[in-house]
């Protein structure tokens, strides 16, 4: 397997769609976070690991693209661990069908949860305390990963995939304009009012209020740490001081038209993007998929860079999207369902057939060196170290945990910065809403929040 990854499969689930409703309605709220733990997971319940070596039948839910060849690597090698892939759904419905049949008792020994997820997993006794494989595997992931799968000190997932931040932009337009590449976000401001001044029809950038996830990755970048369980209470700090900062720094330029604030992911979207309207993305590693798709004529005038930072002394950056490998708690086939998931995501071979037969930009430090990440993207040909760059970018990645109502956090996004953009009042405030609703619908849902 040595092809190298089409960039266009490099695009995550959650690039082009939000962590939204239908999952709301398969969660048991009231359930303990309690050290991120349900009644439904107590010792009683929970099947006994087991010998990692004994002959099993493996049920893996996952929509990864061509996973199946993975798999198959891995079915040569241990014929009496067999695994079987099934897809049953995609990101959230694939959750919520997990839920159904954990219910039923039926549920897959494996199963594939972007990071949004885990918590509802958790708070529903669905995902096992991965704590003792986790102690195996950590080092093989940046501490910035490892806080997307970690809650309450302990672990429930194996990072699969991730997809740290980092910016594009159009290098022939920065050219012909006289433009500097911003290194921070001071930088970029300036930036941005040199466009207008300069082009006033086009754009540095735009603000999304359709993708929450982006913007969550903005606030990590910061230093943001939206949620926080500690013995079961929940601390939520949505409006805080460095998400404060991102969004009234993004509503300043908006609300004074030096940005755009127009939705990403659209058809006047895909046009700027082609015909030069916004010059520059804030995006993810994937982003060259996207661009490929939707502005293939401008394929060699895109680069890749770092996010303008904060602090120029200290980089950073915040993740856009990514998956883990959960287990099921109840799982009669633990030890066996553990020995595969380390494999999965650490193992060379598994991590460069992941990236070479499903495009995915994998979690594990060592994946971002792989043979299948030797080739720049198809829309980068100009940028001959691009994933090299990435991985570099990658180390510097912050993650945060996430809580059981993020489907509300960021449907409550949408509709309320939405509305800031609109009526152009202040993003600060707009966090602070978010904030509130947020907080109170934890609360409706029987969890304890730290006041």
């Amino acid at each position: 397997m040595s092809r190298t990854v089409e960039p266009a499969a490099m695009e995550p689930a959650l690039a082009r769609r939000t962590f939204l409703k239908g999952l709301a309605t398969a969660v048991t709220a009231p359930a303990l976070l309690a050290a991120c733990s349900s009644d439904d997971t107590s010792s009683d319940k929970t099947p006994a690991k087991g010998d990692p070596n004994a002959p099993a039948d493996l049920s893996f839910w996952t929509w990864t693209t061509n996973i199946e060849k993975v798999v198959d690597i891995w079915n040569q090698k241990n014929p009496t661990q067999k695994v079987t892939v099934s897809r049953q759904a995609q990101g959230e419905d694939e959750i919520t069908k997990v839920i159904t049949a954990h219910r039923a008792g039926n549920a897959p020994d494996l199963i594939h949860a972007e990071y949004q997820a885990l918590p509802v997993l958790i708070t529903n006794g669905v995902a096992a305390d991965l704590s003792s494989l986790a102690a195996e595997v950590k080092s093989a992931f940046t501490d910035g990963t490892w806080k997307l799968v970690s809650f309450g000190g302990k672990t429930y997932g194996i990072p699969q995939d991730v997809g740290p931040m980092m910016m594009y932009y159009r290098e022939d337009l920065f050219t012909q304009y006289g433009l500097q590449v911003p290194k921070t976000w001071d930088d970029f401001a300036a930036t941005a009012r040199q466009v207008r001044q300069k082009a006033p029809n086009q754009y540095l950038a735009t603000f999304s209020s359709g993708d929450p996830g982006w913007f969550a990755g903005l606030a990590e970048q910061a230093g943001a740490n939206w949620w926080v369980n500690d013995g079961g209470t929940w601390t939520v700090s949505i409006n805080d001081a460095s998400t404060k900062k991102v969004a009234q720094f993004w509503g300043d330029l908006v609300n004074q038209g030096i940005l755009s604030g127009k939705p990403m992911y659209t058809p006047e979207w895909n046009k700027a993007m082609s015909d030069g309207t916004l010059l520059a993305w804030p995006s993810a590693v994937w982003g060259a998929g996207v661009l490929e798709g939707v502005a293939p004529s401008t394929k060699g005038k895109w680069k890749m860079v770092p996010m303008p930072q904060w602090d120029a002394g200290t980089p950073a950056t915040g993740y856009w999207g990514g998956s883990a490998t959960a287990i099921w708690a109840k799982s009669p086939h633990r030890a066996p369902a553990e020995k595969f998931v380390k494999w999965l995501n650490t193992d060379p071979e598994a991590l460069d057939g992941m990236i070479s037969a499903g495009g995915i930009y994998p979690a594990a430090t060592a994946g971002q060196s792989a043979p299948s990440l030797s080739k720049a993207p198809n829309m980068m040909p100009n940028q001959p170290a691009f994933f090299a760059d990435a991985a570099e970018i990658s180390k510097t990645a912050r993650g945060f945990s996430w809580a059981p109502n993020v489907n509300v956090t960021y449907s409550n996004y949408s509709d309320i910065f939405a509305k800031a953009i609109q009526s152009k009042s202040d993003f600060g405030a707009a966090v602070d809403q978010l904030q509130t609703a947020s907080v109170a619908d934890l609360k409706k849902q029987g969890f304890q929040v730290k006041s």
